[in-house]
């Protein structure tokens, strides 16, 4: 089973291009039924991505094997619905949608303040719609911090054929440039979204009780934050019933003690978020320390 992400994003080009043209033709729902195959398949025969989610579900919850089962397949077809209405949401179809916001006034106060700040996430969801709807409500000034591991021709393709993103894009780079770039976006008051519940290969981590087990947490993202010295907030949009998705984002964090601080909250409202949403977990790898 693999220990750590590989940082590279599944699917193929010829995946992205079938449901673009069912989403524009035939609609949402349309495409979800045919996820149903598609999450069938994974279920069946990705056995290391199935294998971590069992491991995930009988770790975390303490559920038994056959209702860690269901739950996968259910995780599966969740995460096929999320990358649907990733593309949808950057179609004429997005206007289907709906959107709820706790705690919205949040960024608007942080976008305010002049100094910035980091939104910390996490694979819980739908990201993606949280930073184009922060994009349009509440600032342009966002900008996503991930590794740009992508298959470029399915970017460039998505890129051709749907809406801009409402964000600008900071890849992480290995000679760490990417720290100068953060630098200058908050000098600019700009906010910096960022997901911190992966770990790669060679990175410093931190471990927490995280459910029922204990797990690593990539130290980097919470030494940066805590150097940098503006708010901190956890943002997570989560799929509810049919189109609607809830947004939520948690009061500031204003003066840490330290990184293990803003991390231990971090994982705290994650685990709170899983809780919630169990089956919107999207880490398909072994995820507890051994």
């Amino acid at each position: 089973m693999e220990k750590k992400w590989d940082g590279k994003t599944k699917g193929s080009l010829w995946g992205y291009k079938f449901f673009v043209f069912c989403i524009r033709f035939f609609g949402v729902r349309f495409s979800y039924f045919f996820c149903i195959w598609v999450s069938g398949y994974f279920v069946l025969f990705a056995s290391k991505q199935r294998n971590a989610l069992l491991h995930f579900y009988q770790t975390g919850f303490g559920f038994s094997k056959s209702k860690s089962f269901r739950l996968a397949t259910k995780t599966f077809y969740s995460f096929g619905q999320v990358l649907i209405d990733r593309i949808a949401l950057k179609t004429n179809r997005k206007k289907r949608y709906t959107h709820s916001f706790d705690n919205e006034i949040v960024l608007k106060q942080m976008s305010e303040q002049g100094k910035g700040g980091f939104l910390f996430s996490a694979h819980v969801g739908n990201w993606e719609n949280a930073g184009n709807l922060i994009g349009e409500r509440i600032t342009q000034h966002i900008n996503i911090l991930m590794l740009d591991a992508e298959v470029e021709k399915i970017k460039q393709f998505l890129d051709e054929s749907t809406e801009k993103s409402r964000y600008n894009l900071i890849p992480i780079k290995d000679d760490m440039s990417h720290l100068i770039l953060i630098h200058q976006a908050l000098k600019r008051n700009e906010l910096i979204a960022l997901h911190a519940d992966r770990i790669a290969e060679s990175q410093k981590t931190f471990e927490f009780d995280f459910l029922n087990g204990k797990a690593k947490f990539n130290a980097g993202p919470f030494i940066m934050a805590y150097k940098f010295k503006v708010p901190i907030t956890f943002v997570y949009a989560v799929k509810k019933s049919g189109k609607h998705y809830a947004l939520s984002a948690t009061d500031p964090i204003q003066h840490a003690e330290s990184p293990e601080q803003i991390a231990q909250l971090y994982v705290s409202e994650l685990e709170r978020k899983v809780k919630e949403n169990p089956t919107q977990w999207f880490n398909f790898y072994e995820y507890y320390a051994s």
